[in-house]
């Protein structure tokens, strides 16, 4: 097995995407490739000590900015760190990519690069926020796609089951459908239709779920057109800085205040750990022929560690070949019930 990492993606690189491999390295065994700039990458490589057979480096003399336009960087920039560790991945000389880079370019990439799973009509981005229950809950999709049909949707919740019981371990996922009420029968056309849908698949299917539920731990996983996904995961990172905002400046408050902060610190350390995304790893795309986990554009040398734990999972469950399996099922049996 091999992972391959845009060196160069990220607020923090090269200098977390160096640290967050080594440390990788040493904990996991793992064999890395990184692009980037090599003597940038080799004087932050020289800092540390660790195994140098299992890393290789591969001079890029472009990186993709956050400003680019997603699908010109990717067809223009074809040296950037970005575009050749995908081409990487796409070529088979390793199994999947951590970027922490531009993130509608490495979705563009992931499409145009990778290629998309025959069968699959769209990937979908997969980001996890934490839930009341100090576990997690995947957002299916989280912003790869603004508008959906049904079967997208379905397409979304048998991936994420896929990727949730071979890359986290969660036996049997609990699968939601973000909705403005929890009955049958609630929402739009998309939300009816892909109800009725999602109830012929062999998943845990619950039913619909309302955003006030989204972190009460009522589903493993919700799925939503990317639209929703997105607003769902952008509502509740905005909440959770909000509120710890709030509770610093109420402890902050007075001297009486300040004494009770005190006290109760290890306690605030564990919310504050609880909420980090770099506990987290990355977003997976699902549906392309390879893996690609998007790590948090703010990734530090934990989170990028992290991210690689999680491309190791995914290679190692073998989560392509899985999605190829369910959509070469799906699609016959969908041709068949059209026959009849």
């Amino acid at each position: 097995m091999r992972i391959v990492i845009d060196g160069m993606g990220g607020d923090n690189a090269p200098l977390s995407t160096v640290k967050g491999a080594v440390d990788a390295i040493k904990e996991y065994g793992v064999d890395l490739v990184i692009t980037g700039d090599k003597e940038t990458l080799e004087n932050e490589f020289s800092k540390y000590e660790f195994d140098r057979s299992r890393l290789e480096i591969v001079h890029t003399t472009e990186k993709i900015e956050n400003e680019d336009k997603p699908v010109k960087a990717i067809r223009a920039k074809k040296d950037s760190s970005m575009v050749v560790a995908l081409k990487i991945v796409k070529d088979g000389y390793a199994d999947a990519i951590v970027s922490a880079g531009n993130t509608g370019a490495l979705l563009a990439g992931g499409l145009f690069v990778v290629g998309r799973i025959k069968g699959i009509d769209r990937p979908c981005l997969c980001p996890a926020i934490p839930n009341i229950d100090r576990g997690m809950t995947i957002i299916a999709d989280g912003g790869a796609n603004a508008d959906c049909k049904p079967k997208n949707l379905v397409e979304f919740a048998a991936m994420t089951d896929i990727y949730a019981k071979k890359v986290l371990g969660i036996e049997n996922p609990r699968i939601g459908l973000a909705n403005v009420g929890a009955e049958e029968g609630k929402g739009n056309d998309l939300a009816k239709k892909s109800f009725e849908e999602l109830k012929t698949i062999d998943i845990n299917f619950t039913g619909n779920i309302e955003a006030r539920d989204v972190i009460n731990n009522v589903a493993d996983i919700i799925v939503c057109d990317g639209f929703t996904g997105n607003i769902l995961l952008k509502s509740a990172e905005g909440v959770a800085i909000s509120v710890m905002k709030i509770i610093k400046e109420a402890l902050m408050s007075s001297t009486k205040a300040k004494i009770g902060a005190l006290l109760i610190k290890d306690e605030l350390k564990n919310i504050k750990s609880f909420m980090d995304y770099s506990e987290y790893g990355g977003a997976p795309l699902l549906g392309v022929n390879g893996g690609v986990i998007k790590a948090h554009g703010s990734s530090d040398a934990k989170a990028i560690k992290n991210a690689i734990r999680q491309a190791i999972k995914f290679a190692e469950g073998n989560v392509v070949e899985d999605i190829k399996s369910f959509i070469t099922s799906y699609n016959e049996k969908q041709a068949g019930d059209e026959e009849k």
